[in-house]
């Protein structure tokens, strides 16, 4: 469908929680082709709706090497979590900023696929952490907001600089 512009930190969009999908119309099947057409022009692995301005609770993962396995998440909910550990993080709506997190290894999530038929999968590493941090930004958070309170204040002062100075530039 179409490439769309990914929102970046700090803009407040990114702030806003996402509303439940009700209807599994054509405007959600647009929204996964424009959401797996948008991360497929980048080098991430996941992208969440509300990334490019669209307050749906979709999101889209593809692990492949190929980049040809794309997986969709529309109003996912976590069932059980297992396994925690800290993993490195980064973002698209953060570019150039990295982090430890510490989430779960091992999740079962329940979810809808794009035609609305409901669905329960048991993830694990890479994958289940990849679906909690796209989730967050369903409810307008994003990885920063998990770092320790020294990590976050670091961002907000340099990070919020570097932002602001991309912005001036564009």
């Amino acid at each position: 469908m179409a490439r769309r512009e990914i929102l970046e930190y700090p803009d407040p969009r990114l702030q806003q929680p996402a509303e439940p999908v009700t209807r599994f119309d054509e405007s959600v099947g647009h929204l996964v082709d424009d959401l797996l057409d948008t991360l497929y022009s980048t080098s991430a692995i996941a992208l969440s709706a509300p990334q490019i301005d669209d307050l749906r609770q979709v999101l889209v993962v593809d692990l492949s090497e190929a980049r040809n396995e794309p997986q969709v998440y529309i109003n996912p909910e976590i069932l059980a979590k297992a396994a925690w550990g800290f993993v490195e993080e980064s973002c698209l709506s953060l570019p150039g900023v990295k982090g430890n997190v510490l989430r779960a290894t091992q999740i079962r999530v329940k979810a809808q696929d794009r035609d609305g038929e409901t669905f329960e999968r048991d993830l694990e590493a890479m994958h289940a952490v990849c679906l909690q941090h796209e989730m967050d930004h369903l409810v307008g958070k994003l990885f920063v907001d998990r770092l320790s309170i020294f990590r976050r204040l670091h961002f907000r002062a340099f990070g919020s600089a570097k932002a602001r100075r991309r912005q001036e530039a564009a």
